[in-house]
Parts: C-alpha cells; structure tokens; sequence
C-alpha cells in the first residue's frame, strides 16, 4: 500500500471516531496494553508530559511542545484530531511523522493487531509512542483523546500531568455533569506525579482535591490561585483567542514544576515558545486568521465551553456585518451552543465532511427557532463562498462550530483563495 492506501485502511478498517463518533470508543485498555507490551513498552524510554481537559488541551499541548524545543530538547508531539493530514497528529519537533513509517508500521504489525480489532485511536497511540521511541525524543507530550481515566494514553507514567478545564463534551462516555466529567478527567492522577488543574468551578475543584489525594499525586496545583505572570512581564502568546489566557496561566503553572524536576527551560525559550508556536509545531485552527478585507478567522471550538469564549470574542471585534458559517457533528449539544450564538449575525448553515456531520437543512431548522437567520450549504467550501460573495471588505466572516468544518476549510484553502 502506499501513503495514501495506508490512510484509508486505518480510517475504514478501525473505527474512527472522527467519522462515527461513539461507535468507535472501546471502553477499557486491554487493546493498549496488549500493543504496548507487543512494542516493548516504547513510552518508558523518554520523559512524557499528559495533558487532558475539554477544551485547550490542544493549544496547552502545542504550546508547552514549543516551549520545550526552545529549551532544545527533542520533542514528541501527540495531538487529535487531525485536521488535514494524519500525520499532523504525530509529531517530532514539529516535524509530521513519516509516511513511509506509517505505511511500513502498518504493513509489518497489522498481522498482530488486527486480531485485536483495535479502535483507530487505539492504534494511532501504538504507533505514535513506537515512532516516538525510535525518533530518540527526550521528552513526549501526550495529548489524552477522550476522558482520562480509560482513554489509551493512561498506560504512560508521566512527570507532569494537567487538567487544563471542565465543561460538557463527550457525556454520553463521562458523564452528565461536571462532577462525573471531571472525576474521567483526573483518572490521569498518578502517584507521585505533581498535577496542574488549570480552570475549576464549585462543582469541580473538590472533585480534583479528593482524587488527587486518592491518587496520592506529589502536589496538586491551581492555575487560577497562582500568578506566574509577573515572572514573564510583557509575555507575547501568539495564540489569539480568548480562552488562551486561561492556557497561558496553566503553562506558567505548570513550567516551576518542570524545572523541580531538572527541566532546564529558561525565560528566553518561554518567551520564544510562546511568540511562534504555530511555527513551531504547525498548530492550526485556534482563532486563526486566513483571509483581510473582509477578515475571515477559523476557529476549532465546538462545545457550549469553547463557543462561550468564541462569541465573546466575536463582540469585541470591528465590523460592518458579521457572516458565521457553521456546521456541528450530530452528538453535541447542539441547542446548547446555538443559544449563544448572536442573532444579529447572517448565518450560513454547513455540514463537514464526516459521517457524523448534522446535515445542515437541520441545523438551520433548529437554529430558526432560536431566530438565527440564513441558508443551508450542502459542503463548507460552498458555504464560505457564499459567506465571501455577500460580504463587504469591512464584515467579519466567521468559520466554526465543529473541528471538522475547520478541516474542510483549510483542506480547500487554495480553492477558497485564503492565506
């Protein structure tokens, strides 16, 4: 098989739960254990660094990956979802992974794995830890894909771990509140390993202090009762989004408990890391500006958390009219964050590329009847260029609801004449 092939073996022949949603999640780690013990136990050859929440894991993950490549150490990457390439999800100081590495792991291994009958992300997490090992990496930063406590990343021991948030995503696997969602979230807790919770409500925080302590961690630490901030006066994060004030506080939370442990991260590669982390990883789709007069910004948040920080953001911004184009998957709460939305915007109702898009002939009845106006698109890029056509060099265009919008979007960048 070549590059190409290989992609779609793993995307059709695994569940994927970028495309089927719950159908793909396998409760339980009996497959991971199996594949790492089959690979020797790679994950325990370099230091890693878990990092779960549901929303800003991502940016926290990028960004601290950046940070340690300014530190000069070689840094294993390992986000999801992806938004173009596969390989986007396993990285080496931000370098994708090779695809002949990923055609040769698949044609060498799928003899022992198949009988497994593993989840896609149970598969790309064996493959990203083998690749990780071998590419000789100092130091991993792991990205938790769903939950914590059961999700396939659990098996490593790491020398951090962080919570960056709690909101509602994923209940029908973690539960209905916050409390539920947040006690999956701290399973990532391990004995003698310090913990960073970034971001707590009443609901959650004793959720946090009780399983810390059932944990026995080394210390738990909140983000939101430390001022780090006054250690790196005039700090430049690239990452313009709101909610990256939060990611920011939980980074410089986070970086004294790396140096505890003999992580030599100066103030230069703090500053440095920060200032270029898409450059320096190739994050893409956080409050991502792709196109001036009018100005079209993309951004992958798709719960009531992220979007409650998007639309706040939207109000602070100059414009003669506001086009939102959007598209949401089938098992969020899709009313939920429709209700946030502001009813002044013209909207533009779209479905990405993924089975468990909602269509957008639905998400336009639903959000009529929270008076939001527009017309359903069948694909994104129709939606955008219609939302391009209709806009004057003075309007806002926005481009969201949904990870998988935001990857439709930028997979037809050059079609869609954005930069």
């Amino acid at each position: 098989m070549n590059y190409q092939e290989t992609v779609e073996y793993l995307c059709n022949s695994v569940p994927m739960f970028q495309q089927i949603g719950s159908g793909a999640y396998k409760e339980g780690l009996d497959n991971t254990r199996a594949l790492d013990a089959h690979f020797g136990h790679p994950h325990r050859q370099y230091r890693t660094i878990h990092i779960a929440g549901t929303n800003g894991k991502g940016s926290c993950s990028h960004t601290l990956a950046a940070i340690l490549q300014a530190a000069g150490y070689r840094v294993g990457l390992y986000t999801s979802p992806h938004l173009v390439d596969f390989r986007e999800r396993i990285r080496v100081n931000g370098q994708m992974i090779p695809q002949d590495y990923v055609v040769r792991f698949v044609e060498e291994e799928r003899s022992f794995f198949e009988p497994l009958h593993p989840s896609f992300f149970e598969l790309t997490t064996a493959l990203a830890l083998k690749y990780f090992a071998e590419a000789q990496v100092d130091v991993a930063v792991i990205e938790v894909g769903l939950g914590g406590r059961l999700d396939c990343t659990n098996i490593i021991r790491p020398d951090l771990c962080i919570i960056t948030n709690i909101s509602k995503d994923h209940t029908q696997f973690l539960g209905n509140t916050l409390a539920q969602i947040a006690t999956e979230k701290a399973g990532i807790f391990k004995p003698g390993v310090p913990a960073v919770v970034g971001e707590t409500i009443a609901e959650t925080r004793p959720v946090f202090e009780q399983k810390a302590q059932e944990a026995r961690v080394s210390a738990l630490h909140f983000a939101e009762d430390e001022e780090h901030e006054r250690d790196y006066p005039g700090l430049t994060f690239e990452l313009k989004g709101l909610y990256q004030e939060k990611n920011r506080r939980t980074l410089l939370t986070a970086l004294p408990l790396l140096a505890a442990q003999g992580y030599r991260i100066t103030e230069e590669a703090v500053r440095d890391g920060f200032a270029q982390v898409t450059e320096m990883t190739g994050l893409q789709g956080r409050w991502q500006c792709l196109q001036n007069r009018p100005t079209l910004v993309c951004d992958t948040g798709h719960n009531i958390g992220g979007m409650t920080y998007i639309v706040r953001q939207l109000r602070q911004q100059s414009y003669q009219r506001l086009h939102i184009v959007i598209g949401m998957v089938s098992d969020k709460d899709i009313r939920g964050v429709l209700a946030l939305l502001p009813p002044d915007a013209t909207y533009y109702f779209t479905q990405a590329s993924v089975r468990r898009a909602l269509p957008s002939a639905e998400l336009a009845r639903l959000a009529a009847e929270r008076g939001l106006k527009g017309e359903a698109y069948p694909d994104v890029p129709t939606a955008v260029r219609a939302a391009q056509k209709r806009s004057l060099p003075e309007d806002f265009i926005f481009v969201g609801g949904s990870t998988f919008v935001v990857a439709d979007l930028l997979a037809n960048r050059d079609a869609l004449n954005l930069h």
